[in-house]
């Protein structure tokens, strides 16, 4: 029962102001108590009564659910028995039965496994009896025989496409059990065994059937001809043109037998990856499966590679010191067969369903491969070991070798992929592995050491070329320092920086980012993501941050904090913060670019080096700021000293103060010429964006400056210390009105002050009587239009002012 809810505070209000109406109803208070003690009582005995009612009610409804619950286990056993029998039933039910649904279910798996098992090894069998029976049928074949028996070849084609359809049931069937039956992996690694064996035989014997029938068709043809000499290969015979209808009708049945062959193990290939990996297979694999074709090529292309590779590593050899005609030389027989491989064999690859491969492309790669081959067998080596002897290393005649091989091997590839993209057109999820296998820089994947030696040729050869072009000063000094004060202010306000003469870059730096984008453009023949980062972390991103430190170094050099600011050390320590903002901003760009995306971990390859070139250029801006305020400070200190301590004279009533006429106070003048010079300087060196930062953080410390070295509330400004203050600060303010039309914006604390200064007496008595009332100081201020003073110091420079009378 839950606990009874106190009454309202207006039920006890009434309650207790009709029984205390006055002072003299306090004497029945205790009589009052204990009639309320007796009604508490009451109710309490009400209470316990209906508890023991429902207690009551509780315990008849629990005893007929019982007897109701008995009743109904005694319907559901047979014969109705009770007593013990209920108690031996529901042990029954709750132990044994379950325990029998699990037996069960063990002798159904065990069914299970067993019907697959035999299902399995009748296919295994069937596979192995074709298997056997290829191998024992081809040993009753030779050359001669080949295109005469038919009957026989036929009968051969035929089993190992039995052969193929038994591969074709076992995967089927593999494929539904590691998706139903995962747990059965002992079943599918002794049926995969099984079947690796037997194809370990088929395969070979299948390319041995090929390669025999190939050289009965006259495959490879001769590389040369008569009409060699006037570069006639175009008209070289091709034995797959020049078939007949009858030996057309057998390279055809070889031709598909072996694509079938490979499809099927492309199949298996694929399946056992997504067993390793613990993923399940999904319903279309077809794509997966001709990437897996793709990637190591089409067999029966390969095996027409490789008898012309053996005829051209003859000419090969001849060309060691000459790579370029081994280049020349494979695209020209690449090419010159192309029509007849794409006649031929492209309706046999549609016929065979192997949906989006080309023909052409296959070929290419294959030559691709041939050549990639020969390269790492034969010519790499030899540039290794020479860039590596100490004899040679660091020389041009080695790094050169290099370069012009990489220069051959790219230029090779964009005509070779022109080749391969004039086939059928490329379903885009393979376009990456076609990539792969058209690309001869696949060489450096094996080879992670070449791609690092490549990387510092390139770097080396780099460095080469810009330590010749830091020597030459020009190079160094800012571009529109050569055209003189006019043409410069008419590009002063240009913000929208693009190019190296918007930023007044030294010529240098964008030499740097040509040579470092070059050398970017030459690594994206890398034929994936991770090469091409690996090579240009060690390559331009390298380049890059070397020139970077040379930036730095140089202004370093430069000692900007302890120098006066001459002429020379700020051109040079401008061009180099020049230079740092354009190439922080081409590296933004770059960054932005799709092409620069992936390269990165975070998605930017150049984090880091935007980040130290914004320290750089912020920093040497910083000391520049740092060292115009000082010099200003030392020229001017005199004279900021003896502000308000000028000529106490006041005007006479009938004198009018002439401040068109005024001059600039003696003492500020040199300080004025000083900042005047170095402002137009840095407005020559400078970029409009940075100069525009600079100078108005020169305005502000400038500001702060003057105004807090005025001891305010010490000196007493008279009219005519007023006039030559606001003569002095309109010459300041002269200097940055070429910059912008309201310069005064950027002295607020000067300009505020003579605000101020410049207020009549009645005024500035009233204004200074609501500074001491706390409620109105800061509204009074706002009124007033000031923003930067606060009402202290308003108040002392209201005091400063010194009336006439």
């Amino acid at each position: 029962m839950s606990n009874p809810r106190p009454p309202p505070a207006t039920t006890l209000r009434a309650f207790l102001d009709a029984h205390f109406a006055s002072p003299d109803d306090l004497a029945a208070a205790p009589a009052l108590a204990e009639l309320l003690r007796r009604e508490c009582a009451g109710l309490q005995a009400s209470l316990r009564r209906l508890e023991e009612q429902l207690a009551a009610a509780a315990a008849s409804w629990l005893h007929r659910s019982a007897g109701a619950r008995s009743d109904l286990r005694r319907l559901r056993l047979p014969g109705g028995a009770v007593g013990e029998d209920d108690e031996r039933a529901e042990t029954v039910r709750k132990l044994a039965l379950p325990a029998l649904v699990r037996e069960i279910q063990r002798i159904d798996t065990i069914r299970h496994y067993a019907e697959a098992t035999l299902q399995l090894e009748t296919l295994v069998g069937n596979l192995e009896d074709a298997a056997f029976s290829i191998v024992r049928q081809a040993s009753k074949l030779n050359l001669s025989s080949i295109l005469r028996k038919s009957n026989e070849t036929e009968l051969k084609h035929g089993k190992l496409l039995n052969a193929v359809n038994a591969v074709r049931d076992i995967e089927r069937e593999l494929v539904r059990i590691s998706t139903t039956r995962p747990q059965w992996t002992s079943l599918i690694t002794a049926v995969d065994s099984r079947v690796d064996k037997t194809l370990a035989i088929l395969r070979p014997q299948a390319l041995t059937d090929y390669r025999a029938l190939l050289a009965a068709l006259g495959w490879p043809p001769l590389l040369s001809s008569p009409d060699t000499q006037n570069d006639k290969y175009s008209q070289i015979p091709n034995p797959l043109v020049l078939m007949n209808e009858g030996n057309k009708e057998k390279y055809s049945q070889s031709f598909l037998a072996l694509c079938a062959l490979q499809h099927v193990q492309a199949n298996r290939e694929v399946r056992q990856r997504q067993i390793a990996a613990a993923t399940p297979a999904p319903a279309d694999s077809k794509y997966f499966d001709k990437t897996d074709c793709l990637d190591h090529g089409l067999w029966a292309i390969d095996e027409l590679v490789q008898p012309v590779a053996s005829r051209m590593e003859y000419h090969f050899a001849k060309w060691s010191e000459q790579p370029e005609f081994i280049f020349t030389l494979v695209y020209k027989i690449t090419k010159d067969f192309m029509d007849g491989v794409d006649d031929i064999l492209q309706p046999l690859i549609d016929h065979a369903r192997l949906a989006g491969l080309s023909a052409k492309e296959s070929w290419v790669t294959g030559m691709v491969k041939m050549l990639v081959a020969y390269l790492e067998r034969q010519i790499f080596p030899a540039l290794v070991t020479c860039n590596k002897d100490h004899a040679t290393v660091g020389k041009p005649e080695a790094e050169s070798s290099w370069m012009h091989l990489n220069d051959l091997m790219i230029s090779f590839d964009k005509r070779m992929q022109l080749l391969a993209d004039s086939g059928i057109q490329k379903i885009a999820s393979l376009s990456e592995g076609l990539s792969r296998s058209l690309s001869v820089f696949s060489i450096y994947s094996e080879h992670p050491d070449w791609l690092h030696i490549w990387a510092s040729v390139e770097l080396s050869s780099a460095q080469d070329k810009l330590k010749s072009e830091m020597e030459d000063e020009t190079n160094w000094s800012c571009s529109d320092s050569q055209h003189g004060q006019l043409g410069h202010m008419e590009n002063s306000m240009k913000f929208l920086l693009s190019t190296r003469e918007d930023y007044k870059a030294p010529p240098v730096s964008e030499f740097v980012i040509k040579t470092a984008l070059s050398m970017i453009e030459r690594g994206r023949a890398l034929p994936n993501r991770g090469m091409q980062i690996q090579y240009n972390r060690s390559s331009s991103v390298k380049f890059l941050n070397d020139f970077f430190l040379v930036l730095r170094d140089r202004c370093e050099a430069l000692q900007l904090s302890n120098t006066t600011l001459e002429d020379q050390p700020l051109s040079k320590a401008s061009c180099a913060i020049n230079a740092a903002r354009y190439c922080e901003s081409v590296l933004r760009e770059w960054d932005e670019d799709t092409a620069f995306l992936d390269m990165g971990p975070q998605g930017s390859m150049f984090t880091d080096e935007i980040s130290f070139l914004v320290k750089l250029g912020t920093n040497y801006l910083e000391q520049i700021l740092s060292a115009i305020l000082i010099e200003f400070e030392d020229l001017s200190w005199e004279y900021v000293q003896n502000i308000g301590s000028w000529s106490g004279q006041t005007a006479l009533d009938d004198q009018i103060l002439d401040e068109e006429n005024a001059g600039v106070s003696p003492g500020f003048v040199a300080s004025l010429d000083a900042l005047t010079d170095r402002t137009a300087k840095l407005k020559l060196y400078l970029n409009s964006k940075d100069f525009l930062d600079l100078w108005r953080s020169i305005a502000e410390g400038l500001d702060y400056f003057i105004y807090s070295s005025i001891r305010w509330g010490e000196v007493n400004f008279s009219d005519t210390g007023v006039m030559q203050l606001r003569v002095d600060t309109k010459a300041l303010l002269w200097i940055f009105k070429p910059l912008c039309s309201r310069p005064e914006a950027f002295l607020p604390l000067l300009s505020e002050s003579q605000r101020l200064l410049t207020m009549k007496k009645p005024d500035a008595q009233c204004l200074l009587e609501m500074l001491t009332d706390d409620a109105r100081r800061n509204s009074c201020l706002k009124h007033q239009g000031l923003h930067h003073i606060d009402a202290r110091q308003a108040a002392k420079i209201l005091r400063s002012r010194k009336f006439g009378r």
